[in-house]
């Protein structure tokens, strides 16, 4: 029972981290129909810069973390302004492509100012541990969880009730009716690309804080891709609900999958290993039974 609920907060842990940056991916295509394939370097450049401002010049955590904020937010309307919005209108494999270029652009810059070694990230969350149920469990984890659940909160109520979110729901159902409507779509799409770099940042720092600084944060980028496929491309509480259902499914693979050490062996895998693929698992079987997710809406064109 102890092991279980360590392997469940873990694993809601991750899922809200995954939920968070997912919620930036949806938010992209929701709004300008675009496969953001960059947005694991946002988080990358997200713990990076807050690392630099707080280990290296030495600001405090509030201004550090606030500064960091306000950098994603300038490098998200910066990306829309200066690289897709001569785009706009061109092949989607285009804008595919662009953005696979920006993320390896983006690490590439990481990856010249801090170098690839992984360093120890500066913990602002409480490290020490908390008896749940005779769990031992972290309390950075369980702040990073609650953490995580308010800007989700927070993320979906804009997306929901503001101006913006509303003009962003208006510009994703169809650009020319929002552009017919007054709604300005550039200004859409930088809203959008600010929200999910912002997104994608907040949760490099709460990775950053519980792993360190490494290039393995960007990695968490890849790991989106069956979140959302699971979720619904165009879903927000898909994307939420997906990425708790996939941190859970790799933390008890990895806490119970030496049970099947004699069927991973001989393709090379042990529980750590199937913990890596099971995301990529479920994004097959998805895609093959429910290829628009489990909240995704299913477009049907009638001719």
């Amino acid at each position: 029972m102890d092991k279980f609920l360590q392997l469940t907060l873990t694993g809601f842990t991750t899922g809200a981290v995954l939920a968070l940056v997912a919620l930036g991916f949806v938010l992209i295509y929701k709004a300008s129909g675009v496969i953001n394939f960059a947005q694991g370097e946002f988080l990358l450049v997200g713990a990076y810069v807050t690392f630099g401002l707080v280990a290296e010049i030495g600001v405090p955590w509030t201004v550090g973390v606030a500064l960091t904020m306000l950098f994603a937010v300038i490098l998200g309307v910066l990306v829309e302004r200066l690289v897709l919005r001569s785009l706009i209108g061109e092949p989607i494999l285009s804008v595919i492509m662009i953005t696979i270029g920006l993320s390896s652009l983006l690490r590439a810059i990481v990856h010249a100012i801090w170098g690839t070694a992984g360093r120890p990230f500066p913990p602002f969350i409480p490290s020490q541990t908390i008896n749940i149920l005779g769990a031992v469990v972290p309390a950075d984890r369980l702040i990073a969880i609650g953490l995580a659940l308010i800007l989700l909160a927070v993320f979906s109520l804009f997306f929901h009730y503001s101006r913006d979110g509303i003009a962003m729901r208006a510009t994703a159902d169809d650009q020319q009716v929002a552009l017919s409507m007054g709604i300005s779509v550039k200004r859409v799409f930088a809203v959008a690309w600010s929200i999910s770099a912002l997104a994608a940042a907040i949760a490099g720092v709460l990775v950053a804080n519980i792993v360190g600084v490494s290039a393995a944060v960007g990695g968490i980028g890849l790991r989106v891709f069956p979140v959302v496929i699971l979720g619904g491309l165009n879903s927000i509480p898909g994307a939420i609900i997906g990425g708790i259902i996939i941190g859970l499914l790799e933390a008890y693979t990895a806490g119970y999958g030496y049970h099947l050490g004699p069927l991973l062996a001989p393709i090379g895998l042990d529980a750590g290993g199937l913990s890596t693929v099971i995301p990529f698992i479920i994004l097959v079987i998805i895609l093959m039974i429910r290829p628009y997710g489990l909240f995704g809406q299913e477009i049907i064109e009638r001719v």
